[in-house]
């Protein structure tokens, strides 16, 4: 190699090595930036100046005028007091009366003093800065909601009266502490944009419908559980395989997988298991850009009336039956030839 060669072989590694840097460099800068955006943040929820809940705004925003639980009196039972930027609400502790509360868009990080409210029918406190969304057990809660919070665990949400559980666009990575029994009538759990990874951890024998979209789920685990389920959205994660799914999930009758990673169509056998699987969503994934899409998921889950929210025509269900009772029968040829060589060897 002569010494021209030598020095631009010299220059260009440098030139990588710089280039490598360059780039290392500024991948630090860039996790700095987010590390300090992050403490900026939380610097500006700690400076939330104190805005007090006080009984003016209370007797402004009570409504509903009902027979108390001992109908012996009346008392107004509604409180609606979303986006006043309350910081503290323990004044309500007073309000035993209380049946319906919207607390949304505020800056709550605590809403303990509402465990008194022992007739609490339906709770919002969507929107606030709250880190958990634990009450004392609540008798008679049906509805509660706390979407748009900072809550990171299912921690407190036992209530023997619960139906609907909201807990969208929180920072929940693992589903834990659900108690089946407690929760028996709980037939829908949401928990969208959050951070699961798998959908281990509900166990809800009586849960109707589960909304798991937006978060990172590579893994459909624990499904043997939800007996009951019909509805299931896995609607933008990170899944590659179904497997997951078995005969326990009796009632299920939709599936949302758009947005996924799901490369080959082969995985919907993993589904033939599900007896009363109805609907599905595949859109968006590089499996629904095979060829002849539509037909080979029909071929596959015969029982299949509509996907990606079309239903199949009576032309597609004839033709995926004629080419399924074609590929049946040269599978069985197939067999049957095998099985004569096999005689004669």
């Amino acid at each position: 190699m002569s010494d021209t060669e030598e020095q631009m072989g010299e220059e260009a590694e440098d030139e990588v090595v710089g280039g490598n840097e360059e780039e290392q460099l500024g991948e630090e800068e860039e996790k700095l930036g987010e590390e300090e955006e992050k403490q900026e943040e939380e610097e500006e929820e700690e400076k939330v100046p104190e805005n007090p809940l006080t009984e003016e705004t209370v007797g402004e925003c009570l409504s509903l005028l009902c027979k108390t639980g001992d109908g012996l009196a009346h008392a107004f039972v509604r409180l609606d007091i979303h986006e006043r930027e309350i910081t503290d609400i323990s004044i309500l502790k007073a309000f035993i009366h209380l049946r319906y509360i919207d607390l949304s868009g505020n800056k709550l990080k605590d809403i303990s003093s509402l465990s008194v409210l022992t007739h609490l029918l339906t709770l919002k406190a969507d929107n606030n800065l709250l880190v958990s969304a634990k009450l004392e057990e609540m008798p008679f809660l049906q509805i509660a909601s706390f979407n748009k919070n900072k809550i990171k665990s299912l921690e407190g949400v036992n209530h023997p009266m619960l139906e609907h559980l909201s807990l969208n666009d929180n920072e929940i990575n693992q589903v834990s502490g659900l108690d089946p029994v407690k929760l028996s009538r709980l037939h829908t759990l949401e928990l969208r944009g959050n951070k699961l990874e798998t959908t281990e951890g509900v166990c809800l024998p009586n849960l109707k419908n589960l909304f798991l979209a937006a978060n990172t789920i590579k893994k459909v685990e624990g499904m043997n559980r939800l007996q009951s389920l019909t509805t299931l959205h896995l609607r933008d994660n990170q899944l590659e395989a179904l497997d997951g799914f078995v005969e326990d999930l009796k009632m299920l009758q939709y599936i949302n997988f758009r947005g996924n990673n799901l490369t080959s169509l082969k995985e919907l056998q993993k589904l033939q298991p599900l007896p009363m699987l109805r609907a599905l969503v595949l859109s968006e994934n590089p499996a629904a850009e095979e060829e002849d899409y539509r037909l080979e998921v029909l071929i596959t889950l015969r029982k299949l009336e509509r996907l990606d929210k079309e239903e199949y025509n009576d032309e597609e269900r004839e033709e995926a039956e004629q080419i399924y009772e074609q590929r049946r029968q040269e599978e069985l040829a197939a067999e049957n030839e095998e099985g004569s060589e096999a005689e004669e060897d």
